[in-house]
């Protein structure tokens, strides 16, 4: 069989074959390469892949424009390669040889990602079983005395054709067919195909980008409110807060920045709903914290942004002792006991704890409940951003040079919250109300003056002036990329 195989190899022109390649042009970028395995074609390159893909598609019409039809006397490429085309490759003999025949054609092979396209002369049953193969020109069959070649050659069986209609789909969801009002089906696909044209851009519109997210926004609250998902409508927030992301980096990218009437700051949470997740935080550490006095706030308010979300969270002995409390192994022993913090061990091993082996530790409030949803709002993405905004704040360099008490700490968190873009406290610059005040930071009336005077001596504080019902004054210069300002 391999002599005959030989014998008419030498009496036949070998087929012709060559490929077309879609390469990265290297790392960190979008860009990619074309190259073809024919002599004369210079490597090109696009700046991204769906360039690429219509730039190859196109390079290999114009070799098939040029090429002429299947020589009838043409060897099968794919049976010289051993038909791997069509058939595994592997190290066991057949048990049966492939048999080629039919007459030549000329067949276009691609593999499903489009990542390759190669051309070759080759029989109809071969072009027949090769994956993703399309015949673009044929020619008569010759006569053959080849008992591999001879007898009758059924005709290549068309793909299969799919019956179930294509799925429409928008941020990794499928849109059900029969979801009703047929007007927020129809929005939900155009919003999907839009997005997906959007990733093919080459340069990024962070002015169209937000417009896409609102829209997303108001389709997913209405889909929500639709089929009653809570997911849904989560999503719907978080496009929202992309929404408001994307649109102030455009702002800041072209120079138009309007945060009501202050000055233009750059601030380490930079948009509307991140400041009212910060608030958020402390409201609910407000009304859930189960110990009385700053110390037991303070460290209820960590630990809650460490645990949001999920109800778990990693700690180290570093996260609590660097709180600068007086009585930290003495306060989580209490947490423990009452039941709102649970540890794996005892408090001296949470305390000894390294980056190298943290403790996890679980705050049961703030699992998510049966529907999936939980206290907060925000996403996973957005909790390590709080958290070390409190982190920031309370680690400030001249709070710690001054050893500022938990509650000094506690009252510069609530005061960054609680200012208008100026640095003013209060909407406005109105002031803050002691009542309100007294909810967010438990200390005496009394020993509010003291804590006020600390953040005067540590620039966070200037203009203090507290009254029988009010505290007005202005927050330093240097502090202001730590405010959320309060909707004016």
């Amino acid at each position: 069989m391999t002599q005959a195989a030989v014998s008419e190899l030498d009496e036949r022109v070998p087929g012709r074959r060559w490929t077309v390649r879609l390469d990265a042009a290297g790392r960190g970028s979008t860009a990619v390469r074309i190259s073809c395995s024919r002599p004369a074609c210079a490597e090109q390159r696009l700046p991204s892949a769906a360039a690429g893909r219509a730039a190859a598609v196109a390079h290999i019409k114009t070799h098939l424009r040029a090429t002429p039809a299947p020589r009838a006397t043409a060897y099968c490429a794919c049976r010289l390669a051993d038909c791997h085309t069509h058939l595994p490759r592997t190290s066991r003999p057949r048990t049966e040889p492939w048999r080629c025949g039919g007459p030549v054609v000329l067949a276009v092979v691609t593999d499903r990602e489009s990542r390759w396209w190669q051309v070759m002369e080759c029989c109809t049953r071969c072009a027949a079983a090769s994956p993703g193969a399309k015949t673009v020109a044929t020619t008569e069959e010759p006569e053959s005395s080849d008992p591999q070649v001879a007898g009758p050659v059924p005709a290549p069986r068309a793909a299969p054709a799919r019956r179930r209609p294509p799925q429409a789909k928008i941020a990794q969801r499928i849109i059900p067919h029969d979801l009703r009002p047929v007007v927020l089906r129809d929005e939900l696909i155009d919003l999907g195909n839009l997005f997906r044209d959007y990733q093919q851009r080459d340069q990024p519109d962070l002015e169209l980008l937000a417009d896409l997210q609102e829209r997303k926004a108001r389709a997913f609250t209405a889909w929500a409110d639709a089929t009653s998902d809570g997911p849904l409508r989560w999503e719907a927030r978080r496009a929202e807060q992309a929404a408001a992301t994307a649109r102030l980096q455009h702002q800041q990218r072209t120079g138009n920045i309007t945060l009501d009437s202050g000055p233009a700051v750059t601030r380490l949470l930079t948009v509307r709903a991140q400041w009212e997740h910060a608030r958020s935080v402390l409201a609910h550490v407000a009304d859930h914290t189960p110990l009385p006095g700053p110390e037991a706030r303070l460290l209820v308010l960590m630990l809650t942004l460490r645990t949001a979300n999920t109800g778990t969270g990693n700690l180290v002995g570093q996260d609590l002792t660097a709180l600068g409390l007086t009585g930290t192994e003495d306060l989580v022993e209490k947490l423990s006991g009452c039941g709102w913090l649970e540890l794996p061990g005892t408090v001296g091993d949470l305390l000894a704890s390294r980056p190298e082996n943290a403790t996890p530790v679980t705050v049961p409030s703030l699992a998510p409940g049966e529907d999936g949803t939980g206290p907060f709002t925000f996403g996973k993405k957005m909790r390590p951003k709080l958290s070390g905004w409190a982190q920031k704040v309370i680690s400030d360099k001249k709070l710690r040079k001054a050893k500022a008490t938990a509650g000094t700490r506690l009252l510069a968190l609530t005061l960054a919250t609680q200012t208008d873009t100026s640095g003013s406290l209060g909407s406005g610059g109105q002031g803050i109300g002691l009542n309100a005040l007294a909810a967010w930071v438990p200390v005496d009336p009394g020993e509010l003056k003291h804590l006020v005077d600390q953040l005067t001596a540590a620039d966070w504080l200037t203009d203090a002036a507290l009254t029988d019902t009010h505290l007005t004054g202005q927050v330093n210069e240097r502090v202001l990329p730590l405010t959320c300002p309060l909707p004016s």
